[in-house]
């Protein structure tokens, strides 16, 4: 055999011994195992697998010893041949006016399953155009999504049935909204109405989400057909999420303020007690588009600033109880904020608070004096400087005096204290300063107070009770949603914290009535307990009973009253409210 032979044999050989295509290695490679019986790591080696992968090869191999190699496969939708008999019921069912998922469906059904672009490839390639758009009734029957009814509240059926609701504990609400004129309190305040969704109930519905604990408003429509969540409202369905989108930008601005002063009238007649000590604080809901006209505010949760819309907020500290916000703050106010939310306090009660309490970066020292004019007492963080920090530091220990803090189950308990009077620029008098070490922090805490009888433990107690504030705003920012900008329901900021302010006041009225501890807990520990709760609801000629099932609760409810209450609810129908706590055994 002559060499250039050989060398055209050797190198058709290598094609063998060396494959290139992913197939024809597997064939190689089995082929070596069971026809060779070359040992597995030795042919993992040759053909380039781990022992592993060629282990699960054989597997495989031995489950299927029929596969077929060296096939080529085509990838990609490919076109039904001219003599399949599914493309001349493709183009039958067309001639029927059916829609490409339609003919896909029927073909699916009749176990010659065609994919809707292959079945329209068919129709292009015999000539046929697309289908104009269809009305429903056009649309060939079938299983589709079942349509809710338009809200209107003349549509509201208070005939008399039953069914049963996830909302019951909302019925809980009820008595307390039906003693105060809600409808005209909304009216009032100018928020927009039509007559099939008045004013009084797109309030209450929007309100109904934010007492229902749903983490974001988008749930809204996988409880469109809840009859309970409609009759709370008072409509025969609740308002889909287009209209809840668009309501909070049909309300003037100038409405908040109203509905804040009439609401806090409200509550005040409902018997929600005011304080005398609040927490003020500001926070930041972060904005997350491209709104030039929206500022950069610094986000304490992610230590960063960013764009966003600074809510002020001020909680009743003794009551636990929201009482003040608001929304439309610009950089340049954002000090008076305070200032304004003490002459609110003035005109509703008649007189300015007793003791604030706020961070260092609320408000300015020339305010500081204003409320020292006016007896308001406060207290208030210092902002370090490095000078500031340098002389604190150069203070002989001596000068140091320790204290005990009390009350407070903290692992720092024994501070040790500078307490001083010093001078401050655009104050006119002396402030009481109190320096403060070992509290758990590597610098000094400084404190600013207009108090100069009051106990050094005292203040600083009180102060320590400050991660209160944090918690209690974060009771609205988490439990009542206040971040949810992303939601699918835009709602506008103004009125979801003026929804907050109602929520909050209810679920404290509600923890004050049942007691046993429920007048400190957080609004989501007592919708855990009793407003998550399903109830059958029975509508009778002249009253709406809700019966509760069995729970361990109800015992709590039953005490409070609830199970006397007898109200007439004027925007369903003057119907008296029954509420009714299972004892026995859940319904079947």
């Amino acid at each position: 055999m002559s060499t250039r032979k050989s060398d055209k044999i050797s190198s058709l050989a290598q094609c063998f011994l060396e494959p290139t295509n992913p197939t024809h290695r597997q064939y190689e490679a089995l082929r070596a195992y069971f026809v060779e019986g070359l040992p597995p790591k030795e042919v993992a080696e040759r053909f380039g697998y781990s022992v592993g992968s060629f282990s699960v090869m054989c597997s495989k191999f031995r489950k299927d010893p029929n596969r077929q190699f060296f096939l080529p496969t085509k990838r990609g939708p490919q076109a039904a041949p001219k003599t399949d008999n599914r493309r001349d019921l493709v183009v039958e069912l067309r001639k029927q006016n059916l829609s490409v998922y339609d003919i896909s469906r029927a073909l699916k059904q009749e176990d010659k399953p065609l994919s809707p672009p292959m079945v329209a490839r068919i129709l292009q390639q015999e000539g046929f155009a697309r289908l104009p758009r269809r009305r429903e009734e056009e649309r060939p029957p079938g299983i589709k999504p079942e349509t809710a009814p338009v809200a209107n509240v003349q549509a509201l059926d208070l005939s008399e049935r039953q069914f049963r609701t996830k909302f019951g504990g909302l019925f809980l609400f009820l008595p307390d909204l039906a003693r105060i004129p809600f409808d005209d309190i909304v009216k009032k305040a100018g928020l927009p109405g039509t007559k099939m969704i008045p004013a009084g109930h797109a309030t209450r519905s929007l309100l109904a989400l934010k007492l229902a604990g749903n983490a974001r408003h988008s749930h809204v429509m996988s409880h469109v057909f809840d009859e309970g969540l409609a009759l709370f409202a008072g409509l025969n369905v609740i308002p889909k999420r287009s209209y809840l989108t668009t309501y909070s930008c049909r309300i003037d601005p100038k409405s908040y303020p109203k509905l804040m002063r009439r609401w806090f009238d409200a509550a005040s007649d409902l018997g929600v007690e005011r304080g005398v000590s609040f927490d003020l604080d500001f926070h930041t809901i972060p904005f997350h588009g491209e709104d030039a006209l929206v500022e950069k505010h610094y986000v304490s949760k992610r230590s960063r600033r960013q764009k966003g819309l600074l809510a002020f907020l001020a909680r009743d500290a003794d009551k636990n109880v929201f009482c003040y916000a608001n929304a439309e703050i610009r950089k340049q106010d954002q000090n008076d904020e305070i200032l304004n939310f003490v002459r609110f306090w003035k005109k509703r009660t008649g007189r300015y608070p007793d003791e604030l309490v706020f961070d260092s970066k609320l408000t300015t020292y020339h305010n500081l004096n204003w409320l020292n004019d006016n007896g308001i007492r406060f207290i208030t963080l210092r902002r370090r400087t490095r000078k500031m920090l340098q002389s604190i530091h150069a203070r002989p220990l001596s000068q140091w005096r320790r204290i005990e803090l009390e009350n407070i189950a903290r692992a720092y308990r024994t501070p040790r204290i500078l307490d001083e009077k010093i001078k401050l620029n655009d104050y006119d008098t002396e402030i009481r300063q109190l320096t403060i070490k070992d509290l758990g922090h590597e610098e000094p805490t400084l404190l600013l107070t207009n108090q100069m009888r009051t106990g050094a433990s005292t203040l600083i107690g009180r102060y320590a009770r400050r991660m209160l504030i944090e918690n209690g705003i974060e009771d609205g920012i988490d439990f009542f949603h206040m971040d949810a900008l992303s939601s699918a329901v835009a709602m506008k900021v103004n009125l979801d914290l003026q929804l907050t302010l109602m929520a909050s006041s209810l679920y404290r009225l509600m923890g004050n009535r049942i007691g046993n501890g429920y007048q400190s807990a957080k609004s989501r520990h007592i919708w855990r307990d009793f407003v998550d709760a399903v109830a059958k609801i029975e509508v009778t000629r002249h009253d709406i009973v809700v019966e509760f099932q069995r729970r361990a609760h109800n015992p709590l409810l039953i005490s409070a009253g609830y199970a006397d209450t007898d109200v007439r609810i004027p925007w369903l129908g003057n119907k008296r409210l029954r509420l009714r706590f299972r004892r026995g055994s859940p319904w079947d």
